[in-house]
């Protein structure tokens, strides 16, 4: 890649060796070691909880959902420290520190005698039964999965933005056509990464030990950690300017101050202050919307339009300093709409999250029932099955690369082929035809169970093979790569400039929703059933009844991403070039739906219409 352009102090351009794709070697190498070291982690730990520290079951999964749902929040923490006072570079490196501090106190609890309990079996206590953890040993597993939380806090958020930082937006620096294959090959090689960990990590820490079942993974992570830093003379890092919620906060309490002001017509009446938003708005100040008034129910978030409004009292006379606190420019004032245009459609993506997460629960409850034999002496391994889900989006990944978008690119002129729009809501559709697929395939052993008289004998092994599930894991594969990689895109492209850290978080914290509202869907099942549907003797149960109302409810969800698709106005933003200040509005469905570039203006949004 030809070294970038970017201009100097005096807005002259020059020549930069920082960026591009010479950084994405040591970027990916950190992603792809810490996605090998927290899958390889994380997939077997219900049985070192329950085998090794001889946690009841109960237990052991309810540490699990916290540890998940802590890890999963911990990523708006390191957004907030990155886009106010760290940075992404710091930021990252710091997590990555704390999550190897974390996995080597595992993997001392793990060699350590007196860290962990006798072994079930011990010949002095052979008809006691397991002793388990005590307040000690359990001392030390949580500080070290608090460490790993907090540590994955600071990468999450940070990779993939910082990654995307390399290759620019808009006009400031050539390749930004590229980053939207950036983010690709970011979830392929991560994808690369976890098939790696699900069989490799699994199978030593269940033949070979727990020892060397986390010390490998705790050796992929210090090669993570020091593959970042080396790479440190190459990045391009994007100076953090402040919290962004300190400035949604003011923006807030500016408008609170002036509910009772109209707000004039003429949106140029509004404050603007092009010095004071120069260092939060690099590829443009952000222009004045109204998206929020033509929403439905989105009325009630005119006022914000409040906050921009100059009244007496507002900017000091002598300085010509504004207080913030009473008046926020149009920029600040756009950067909260944005996030508040993008919520709803974010939520979207909760209730398929939630949908996938019985891959790892029933599916695996439906594979232990059926015939797994690849040969008259070997049977996968139920927890195995869900390699179908990573290695459908690994080949989903690259197809749509490397053939779904040229073709598409005849036919919409658009760089991208599709937008980000129609790459989420074709996920949403392929999810509920994965779980269409299992209610089918439930529907089949179910039958198969009662045909042979197996209702009742739940340790049975039913005469279907466990093949039939292979095309719900791999539709489930198929929907992560078109509707998470668009997530991603989604909102790294449309949140403000100075939040893209924290939109990231979004990313993570969607993903704990969607689990923690899996849970409450199969609790209000359970009850509303009478325990019926969901039973531990799934051959009794009406699992498939289970898999119809998920479909139901994804169906329903797609309409609403489609509703509020409607009412989604792109942001638009404008670049001053000299002396000359275009204004440009993005115009949805424009031929390239790329970035736009003119004589001194940018107009930045990716992407047209669904």
């Amino acid at each position: 890649m030809a070294a970038a352009a970017v201009a100097d102090e005096n807005g002259s351009p020059k020549k930069t060796k920082q960026g591009g794709f010479k950084t994405l070697p040591f970027i990916l190498a950190n992603e792809v070691c810490d996605r090998f070291a927290t899958a390889g982690f994380n997939a077997n730990m219900i049985t070192y909880l329950t085998q090794q520290l001889h946690l009841p079951l109960v237990e052991a999964s309810n540490l699990l959902t916290n540890f998940t749902g802590t890890a999963a929040f911990t990523p708006v923490l390191g957004a907030i420290a990155a886009d106010s006072f760290a940075g992404r570079f710091w930021t990252i490196a710091g997590g990555g520190v704390l999550y190897q501090l974390g996995m080597l106190g595992l993997v001392v609890s793990a060699l350590v005698p007196a860290l962990r309990p006798a072994p079930c079996g011990a010949a002095d206590a052979a008809a006691a039964p397991c002793q388990r953890a005590d307040g000690g040993q359990l001392a030390m597993l949580y500080l070290s999965l608090l460490c790993t939380a907090l540590g994955s806090g600071g990468i999450r958020p940070c990779v993939v933005a910082f990654g995307a930082d390399q290759f620019g937006l808009g006009g400031r620096r050539p390749g930004g056509e590229q980053k939207w294959s950036y983010f690709n090959l970011y979830f392929f090689s991560m994808g690369l990464a976890v098939l790696l960990a699900l069989t490799v990590v699994v199978y030593i820490q269940e033949t070979v030990g727990w020892g060397w079942g986390f010390g490998i993974p705790a050796i992929a992570m210090f090669v993570s950690v020091l593959s970042f830093v080396v790479g440190y003379p190459l990045y391009v890092k994007v100076k953090p300017e402040g919290s962004p919620f300190k400035r949604l906060v003011q923006v807030v309490v500016a408008a609170f101050k002036k509910i009772k002001v109209p707000v004039p017509d003429d949106a140029g009446e509004l404050y603007h202050n092009k010095e004071l938003d120069a260092a939060i708005a690099a590829d443009g100040r952000l222009l004045h919307s109204d998206q929020l008034r033509r929403a439905f129910l989105m009325h009630r978030y005119l006022f914000l339009n409040r906050a921009a409004i100059v009244t007496a009292g507002d900017i000091a006379g002598a300085s010509g300093e504004p207080n913030l606190w009473r008046v926020s420019t149009v920029h600040r004032v756009e950067e909260l709409k944005s996030i508040v245009r993008m919520l709803p459609l974010w939520a979207a993506s909760i209730t398929a999250i939630a949908a996938g997460s019985h891959n790892f629960t029933f599916a695996i409850q439906q594979a232990r029932t059926m015939d797994r034999h690849l040969t008259p002496r070997f049977q996968i391994p139920p927890a195995t099955m869900i390699i179908f889900t990573t290695l459908a989006m690994l080949v989903s990944l690259a197809l749509y690369d490397r053939v779904l978008v040229p073709v598409a690119r005849r036919y919409t002129g658009r760089r991208s082929g599709i937008t980000y729009f129609q790459r989420m809501g074709a996920g949403f559709a392929v999810a509920a035809l994965g779980v269409l697929a299992g209610a089918l395939v439930e529907a089949k052993r179910r039958a198969a169970a009662a045909e042979h008289g197996l209702l009742d004998t739940p340790g049975a092994v039913v005469p279907v093979s466990v093949f039939w599930l292979v095309p719900q894991y791999a539709l489930h594969g198929v929907g992560d790569a078109l509707a998470t990689v668009g997530h991603m895109e989604f909102l790294y492209d449309q949140s403000p400039e100075s939040m893209r850290s924290s939109a990231a978080a979004l990313f993570w914290v969607a993903g704990s929703l969607g689990n923690y509202l899996g849970t409450v869907l199969v609790t209000v099942v359970q009850s509303a059933s009478r325990g019926e549907w969901l039973q531990d003797n799934i051959n009794r149960g009406r699992l498939d009844y289970y898999y119809w109302l998920v479909t139901f409810l994804l169906v329903l969800n797609l309409a609403y991403y489609f509703v509020c698709f409607h009412f989604y106005t792109l942001k638009s933003f404008e670049v001053d070039a000299g002396d000359e200040a275009q204004r440009r509005r993005d115009v949805a469905g424009s031929a390239e739906g790329e970035t736009e570039l003119s004589a001194g203006c940018v107009v930045a949004s990716r992407n047209g219409v669904l």
